[in-house]
């Protein structure tokens, strides 16, 4: 008997520490999240609708889809502002693209810079904004005469390849190693981002029958590497120096990458998931998230997992576990395709709590903070029963994205009141501006007349202020009007890191 006891204390104790060891936790409506959406402007996807659509037209709908994703408490936008060798604001470095005025190389008429005008506007609704260029694609077709002069095709075809039907910037060569980090480095300076953003273009995706033709800089550059370890060196180059370079001009900005959903199977390397994917990062892409993570050159990644939870090949929660298990010195966000929702041939989409359970079992893994949506149009006027789940459920209250890993810090100023007015209808609060820490917003937190003030209570969330320029003071107005809210507040600073500092109660 004393020996059965012994042996099922034994199989205990292991199952309780296989259990701790991989520990995994419901939450419900936490208060720290990151939740994003995908803005593409690549062939017109989300936005602008029309390429020929008015600046009047294109400005109504950027703010149909903030105040949409505003409403469901959302909390960053990621828009695409260079997806094939042009941009999205006024640049020496690449024409206007022809998805915001119809014709490249054509400013916007009236005259407008969209992405300063965007970063407004997101900012205001207390997005994080972060802005995502595709570094490697210089086109989307072969049709040459449509380009601008002034595309990098035609100022430097020797940097250009053609391969499936587009052509890419060669990422051996070290001009156009440079040429990228020159036009990443001037977004950062000239615009408030929060983010820079790649996406996983990197090598392109594998065609069967054709060979990307980078022969000779492999035989100039290759340095004994073989071909396939010398592709990823380039990408990890790219990569490196891009981080260097950000944190250089604006250590704040963090540095993003989604690479597509699998690293390696496991049938190719132990390491890999379990998965039979016909392509992945490492041996088709060239990509080595593992490698970024490894040397701290990124804030965040977030793989790409557009599958659905059980699919037979490449699993939503066997990919989800694995990138958890494998994060390391970043934050990890999960991308998630919302385009998919009655729209592909895995019928498992046609469940409207697809989404809403991804999201949910997101949550049961701490290392991950939070997830992001391929891509904004899907729940702008549809698929309204996911989003409705998602604002009854899973998104019912707001959240703040934590600070990336590389970010954490102690915000050293908490706000201090100067004075307190009165009127019909509010309180007015009267705030020092922060004189030692950089601020992006002040938080409002607000409870119901019989509970306490707590800040990790994400219910008692009531506004998120932007701070404009500096001045010597903020004003914070609470309505009184309203009988059941508590008239005791409490106030934060957020950082521009994302960091929150201690609060300040205000009766």
């Amino acid at each position: 008997m004393n020996r059965i006891k012994s042996f099922l204390l034994l199989v205990s104790i292991i199952l309780l520490s296989f259990w701790n060891g991989n520990a995994q936790e419901k939450i419900t409506n936490p208060k720290n999240e990151f939740r994003a959406v995908w803005i593409a402007t690549v062939a017109n996807i989300d936005w602008p609708k029309n390429n020929i659509d008015s600046v009047e037209k294109q400005k109504a709908d950027f703010i149909e889809i903030l105040d949409t994703y505003k409403k469901m408490n959302y909390n960053a936008v990621i828009v695409q502002i260079r997806s094939s060798g042009e941009a999205f604001y006024p640049t020496d470095l690449a024409p206007w693209s022809r998805y915001l005025t119809g014709k490249e190389g054509k400013a916007p008429s009236p005259y407008y810079d969209p992405l300063e005008w965007m970063i407004t506007e997101a900012h205001a609704r207390g997005f994080e904004f972060h802005a995502w260029l595709n570094p490697f694609r210089a086109t989307m077709d072969l049709k040459t005469e449509t380009l601008s002069p002034n595309h990098d095709f035609y100022k430097h075809p020797d940097w250009m390849i053609k391969y499936a039907g587009k052509y890419y910037y060669n990422p051996a060569l070290p001009e156009v190693q440079t040429h990228l980090v020159t036009i990443v480095n001037e977004v950062v300076r000239n615009y408030d981002i929060d983010a820079i953003h790649f996406d996983d273009y990197f090598y392109p995706y594998k065609v069967p029958g054709e060979v990307f033709n980078d022969k000779a800089s492999y035989v100039k550059y290759g340095g004994g590497l073989s071909l396939e370890d010398f592709r990823r060196s380039n990408v990890n180059n790219l990569v490196k120096c891009v981080s260097l370079s950000i944190k250089n001009i604006k250590p704040w900005v963090q540095f993003g990458i989604s690479p597509f959903g699998v690293w390696r199977n496991k049938s190719v390397d132990p390491k890999g998931s379990d998965t039979d994917s016909g392509q992945t990062n490492y041996d088709d892409l060239y990509a080595d998230p593992l490698a970024w993570m490894q040397n701290s050159w990124i804030d965040y990644l977030v793989p790409q997992l557009y599958w659905s939870l059980g699919h037979p090949k490449v699993s939503y929660s066997k990919l989800l576990k694995w990138w958890s298990e494998n994060s390391k010195n970043t934050a990890i966000y999960i991308g998630n395709g919302t385009y998919k929702i009655n729209a592909d041939s895995d019928k498992k989409w046609n469940n409207p709590y697809e989404i809403p359970n991804q999201i949910d079992i997101t949550r049961t893994y701490k290392n991950v903070q939070g997830n992001a949506f391929f891509s904004a149009k899907w729940f702008v006027n549809k698929n309204q029963n996911v989003v409705n789940l998602l604002m009854e459920n899973q998104y019912k209250y707001p959240a703040l994205p934590y600070a990336v890993p590389n970010s954490k810090q102690i915000v050293v100023d908490s706000p201090m009141l100067n004075r307190v007015e009165k009127d019909t209808d509010n309180l007015c609060y009267y705030i020092k501006y922060p004189l030692n820490s950089k601020v992006r917003y002040i938080m409002v937190y607000r409870a119901k007349k019989a509970s306490k003030i707590d800040v990790n209570n994400p219910s008692q969330i009531f506004e998120k202020i932007t701070l404009a320029a500096k001045s010597d003071t903020i004003l914070v107005s609470i309505p009184t009007k309203n009988g059941e809210e508590n008239s005791t507040c409490a106030l934060t600073f957020v950082d521009f890191y994302g960091n929150e500092s201690t609060p300040t109660i205000l009766n």
